[in-house]
């Protein structure tokens, strides 16, 4: 085995060592589209986990210098700050694999009708292919994978099969398979095709109710915990300094604090609700 260079020693080795704790990293790199091999993608992570985490814990420092508060618990917080920094960037294949799914889910069920009709009308699969290739968004860049193989000489259910272990829906996965199988049995394929799309839109629209049905209670938990209960708290609190009197100071720090806070806290109610939110194009 070639060595490899350009590589950190010390981030390598730490790296070298974690990588066998994540056995699928290298499937998920080639769903995602990731051109590093799994130490490289490994070393970037350890590295960018050490510099995030540096940074993080040089702000705290200066915040915790400024407050007169003891410089030493800086070394576990770097250590916590670096853990999670590690798995945040360890996640990036999957973020990206998540937002590839909702594009192929977005357009699915219509590329999909497309293939379907035109297999009805007396098309043969491949052509069919070819026509949902275009303008279906990142469904049409799958079959384009798809007529790309075949066009060089791959057989189209190796193809098909191909793409589908690949892919990053099980939608798409579902229908690539389906068609796969009907070829190979000698079934028809617009038949089963048909079986499997209507199934998946069902499940579509039953994941937009169970949506809306959520939205409730986090709309409520928003308006709560994002505005009512800050607002309350300032005006309670103004009150009561007020009664207090003019002798007690409070930092400027703290101030900033209780804005940044109420700030993220918005903000990661805003975050939950767009990213639990299915986006499908269905009618």
């Amino acid at each position: 085995m070639a060595k490899r260079r350009g590589r950190v020693p010390l981030f390598s080795i730490l790296s070298d060592a974690v990588l066998p704790y994540f056995p699928g990293l290298d499937k998920k790199l080639k769903i995602a589209l990731i051109d590093k091999t799994p130490h490289e993608f490994m070393d970037w992570v350890v590295f960018s986990a050490f510099i995030l985490s540096l940074f993080i814990t040089f702000l705290v420092g200066l915040i915790a210098n400024s407050l007169g508060i003891s410089l030493l618990w800086l070394i576990p917080l770097f250590i916590l700050f670096y853990i999670f920094s590690f798995f945040y960037y360890l996640n990036y294949p999957d973020v990206l694999m998540l937002k590839m799914r909702k594009e192929i889910d977005y357009e699915i069920v219509f590329a999909t009708r497309h293939l379907l009709i035109a297999l009805r009308s007396g098309m043969p699969l491949f052509d069919a292919i070819v026509g949902v290739s275009k303008g279906y968004g990142a469904v049409s860049k799958e079959f384009r994978k798809i007529v790309d193989d075949v066009t060089l000489g791959k057989p189209l259910s190796q193809s098909l099969r191909e793409v589908a272990d690949t892919s990053a829906s099980s939608s798409l996965k579902r229908i690539l398979l389906q068609i796969a199988n009907a070829l190979s049995s000698g079934s028809d394929v617009a038949e089963s095709l048909e079986a499997v799309l209507n199934q998946i839109a069902k499940e579509q629209v039953i994941a937009l109710k169970e949506y809306g049905q959520k939205l409730n209670p986090l709309v409520m938990f928003y308006m709560i915990f994002g505005i009512i209960f800050p607002s309350l708290g300032i005006a309670f609190a103004i009150i009561l300094f007020s009664f207090i009197g003019g002798g007690l100071q409070i930092p400027s720090v703290y101030l900033f604090l209780v804005v940044l806070g109420i700030g993220l806290l918005q903000f990661l109610f805003l975050a939950m609700a767009e990213s639990s939110r299915p986006k499908y194009s269905v009618v």
